[in-house]
Order: structure tokens, then sequence, then C-alpha cells
């Protein structure tokens, strides 16, 4: 598992850092786990206009059903396979349960073939079932895992999957333990407050290195549905507010095409969320969060 540099035989291959791919073991995904997955490209659901530009093109993918939820308790499951997918920069590896169902998992560092896993639910603790060991790849919740123990695939709702630290090289640490809450080191250096009720998965996101990766050319972003982006400087007057002029500029105050400021402007509206869970912002600075 690693990266490999390229010879600099061509201009694209001079600066380019890829994959050795060295950590995948199958190369072809389970059928049964596949959905087709229609790629917005960029266009909204509701009128199909374009909300994101910069985005289209690319290879083709099949969406890869991966349980964040791991709610198939207390049946132990055999690493069966360790695969790419294209939706993620995480890999994923694929389990086969004592019962013979098939499930996708996020793969964490460690995770081998041949390896046992197993779940349990909150429910299931409570009721005096036997807790599976604190080992990569387990999933339990957060009230069941000793301080220090360092996890992925968190919950911020019971129930609802994971939704915290779930791409590569990705984790969260258990800080302490404060009434029917833990507080957790987010991968942002965030501290906050998640309900002992939440499941999480012991270990790290695998393929760390992730960040390492150099693309090298223009046409590889474009396989993965990238298209070109242009500055606004370097466009003419009627397309954005930093273009034309004689020579070169360094433009305006920062602004969309559209005219709305992008420094130093809000541009949310409706609802504020709530800090009340937050002990310490990313940025370091104490908050008065807590649950009373």
């Amino acid at each position: 598992m690693g990266v490999r540099k390229l010879k600099p035989v061509t201009n694209g291959q001079r600066h380019a850092v890829l994959y050795d791919f060295s950590e995948i073991t199958k190369s072809e995904p389970e059928k049964s786990l596949l959905v087709h997955w229609h790629r917005a490209k960029g266009r909204s659901r509701q009128q199909g206009k374009i909300t994101s530009r910069g985005r289209g093109g690319g290879n083709k993918r099949r969406y890869r059903l991966i349980d964040f939820k791991r709610d198939k308790r207390l049946v132990p499951a055999k690493v069966v396979a360790i695969e790419y997918d294209p939706n993620r920069s995480a890999r994923i590896a694929l389990l086969q349960y004592a019962d013979g169902e098939k499930r996708y998992i996020l793969w964490p560092e460690g995770l081998k073939v041949g390896d046992t896993v197993l779940s349990i639910s909150y429910e299931d603790a409570e009721k005096g079932k036997e807790l599976p060991e604190i080992k990569v790849g387990n999933a339990l919740p957060l009230k069941y895992m000793p301080v220090g123990t360092v996890v992925h695939n968190v919950e911020l709702h019971p129930g609802k999957g994971g939704q915290i630290a779930r791409s590569a090289g990705m984790s969260a640490q258990i800080l302490g333990k404060v009434g029917d809450y833990v507080q957790l080191r987010m991968p942002s250096g965030e501290i906050r407050l998640v309900h002992q009720r939440c499941m999480a998965t012991v270990g790290v996101v695998g393929l760390a290195e992730h960040e390492l990766v150099k693309y090298g050319k223009a046409g590889r972003y474009r396989w993965l549905g990238w298209r070109p982006k242009v500055r606004g400087t370097a466009t003419n007057p009627v397309d954005h507010p930093h273009g034309g002029g004689e020579g070169k500029t360094k433009g305006k105050h920062p602004e969309s095409p559209w005219g709305w400021k992008t420094k130093g402007y809000k541009t949310r509206r409706g609802k504020k969320y709530s800090d009340k869970f937050i002990l310490v912002s990313r940025k370091g600075k104490p908050l008065r969060g807590g649950v009373k």
C-alpha cells in the first residue's frame, strides 16, 4: 500500500505521483452490491440548471452500496476482498457474513483478507450480550469504547449511519465521557459531544497516502469528471467582473461571475445551526458548548 512516482518520460508523467494499488486483492466488484448511478454533472435535481460549474464527462461509474450503519448485529463476518471504489478516496472491504450475506464497508488500516469483524447494537449491549473486542473493523456504540480509542465512520445521530471520518486517512479520537455524551476530537481538530448511543468503527480509514497523489496531467482530471476551470481575470468583461482590461491585471474585489462578493460576505440564509455540542472549534477557540 502506498504511492509510486513515475519516471519523467513525458511532461504528463514528470510530476505524477499515483497509487500503487498494492492493497487491492480483487479487481471486479460484487455485482449484487452495484446500482446504477446517474451523475448530476453539476445540475440541480429541481430545475436541471448548472449549480456547480466545471463538472461533466469522465468515465462511467456504478455505485457500490456501502454499509455505513453496520446494522447486522452479532453475526461474524469474514473479510473476503479489498477493492477499489471510484466514488470515494478510501478503499472498501467486502465482507461475507456467516449466513452468506455480503456487504461492503470502508476499509480501515490494518484489516486483512481472512480477518473476522463483528458489530453490536446499543440495545444488545445493554441486555448484557458479549461485547466484541476493541480491534480494527469492529463496530460498537461509543459508550462501550475506552477513552483514547481511535474510530472512524462515526454516527452523529443514533441509527442514521456513519457521517464523520469516512474519507481516506481520516479518524476521530475519544477524549472523555460526560453524562450521556462522549467527547470526540474530529479530524479538523474540533472537539464536540456525540451521544453515547452512536455507533463507530474502530481504526483509521486506510490509504492515508491519498494526500500525496498528484495526477500530473489535465487528462486524468477529465477521467474523473472535472472540466477545465478558467480564472476570472483571464475572461472577457462580458463573462466576469474580473475580466478585460489592457494587459494582465490583479482583478477587483473577489466576486463570482454574477457579481456576488466571495470574501468577507455572508451568502447563507435561513436556519442557524447551534454550536451547543461543540466544545472547541476547529480553530482552537473554546466555545460555550455543552448539553444541559
